[in-house]
């Protein structure tokens, strides 16, 4: 299993210099990599009453892209993941252009993870519908690994229209893997048919045993080797003590998780400095 951590997003700040010292603690440590949480906009909640969404225009959010661009220059081994960008509020070309420059920049460190959101607020403001965001993703899932392994693509679907064009330089990963977050029935279907990975939103229970078989089944089915398809949870450093992360991680060793990340946000942190001491602690914890 590969441990990985999620960069503390809403409290890493704005100092460019704490970013590149977490990431770079990170790689040091000896994790294998560096997952980003998306948003592109917080909405206010004070102007929404009821409003329920998991962030506001008041928590921080470094982009995934730039960041990643910024982090392929100032480290070396650890992997850039995002867990997930919406893809459906962006446009495909232009995110088959963005991930293959990142992963030419970070010499193939990059895997998409990718998802349909909550946030009709974000595509709002992005021109994308909201409505039809989970049938369209496939479809650009289509399109981006046709841009990011063919010179010339064209390309005619029920959204998309590419005639005798291509992106370049091509990425170093042909295709850059994509990996799916979400639970919903739709996205395990997805998963199974077409994923790389999948990043299940779900305790290691056997309620999520079952929901791994039935997407391990659906692969079969469609004659993927379903072994071929990557799990990766999380442990939250506020769950408990060492010895819980230590359980929970090897419930989801036992459940067939090929990674997990840690969590260290919302754990009552003060500054970058005590998130790498947390990642710190749970390496000495969990260790290899």
């Amino acid at each position: 299993m590969k441990l990985g951590v999620v960069f503390p997003q809403t409290e890493i700040t704005s100092d460019p210099g704490a970013v590149r010292e977490y990431a770079q603690a990170a790689e040091e440590l000896g994790y294998n990599h560096l997952l980003a949480f998306d948003h592109v906009l917080g909405a206010n909640a004070e102007s929404r009453p009821g409003w329920s969404g998991a962030y506001r225009h008041t928590d921080q959010f470094h982009e995934p892209f730039v960041l990643f661009g910024y982090l392929a220059g100032v480290t070396e081994s650890i992997e850039l993941v995002t867990g997930v960008i919406i893809l459906p509020q962006r446009q495909t070309a232009l995110v088959a252009k963005q991930t293959a420059a990142v992963d030419v920049l970070s010499g193939g460190r990059l895997r998409l993870g990718i998802g349909v959101g909550w946030n009709a607020v974000e595509y709002e403001a992005l021109g994308e519908n909201f409505g039809d965001r989970g049938r369209r993703s496939e479809e650009q899932i289509e399109l981006m690994r046709r841009l990011w392994t063919e010179d010339l693509v064209t390309f005619e679907g029920r959204w998309h229209k590419v005639t005798d064009a291509g992106i370049n330089p091509l990425p170093v990963q042909r295709p850059i893997p994509v990996w799916f977050g979400g639970g919903a029935p739709q996205t395990i279907s997805r998963i199974a048919r077409t994923g790389d990975g999948w990043f299940p939103q779900f305790p290691p229970n056997d309620e999520g045993r079952a929901l791994i078989e039935d997407m391990r089944e659906q692969a079969s089915a469609a004659g993927r080797d379903p072994d071929a398809i990557g799990i990766e949870s999380r442990v939250s450093i506020s769950s408990g003590s060492p010895d819980d992360w230590v359980a929970t991680v090897d419930r989801w060793r036992d459940l067939g998780a090929t990674h997990i990340s840690v969590n260290t946000m919302n754990a009552g942190l003060s500054s970058p400095a005590d998130h790498i001491d947390a990642i710190r602690c749970f390496k000495e914890a969990v260790g290899e």
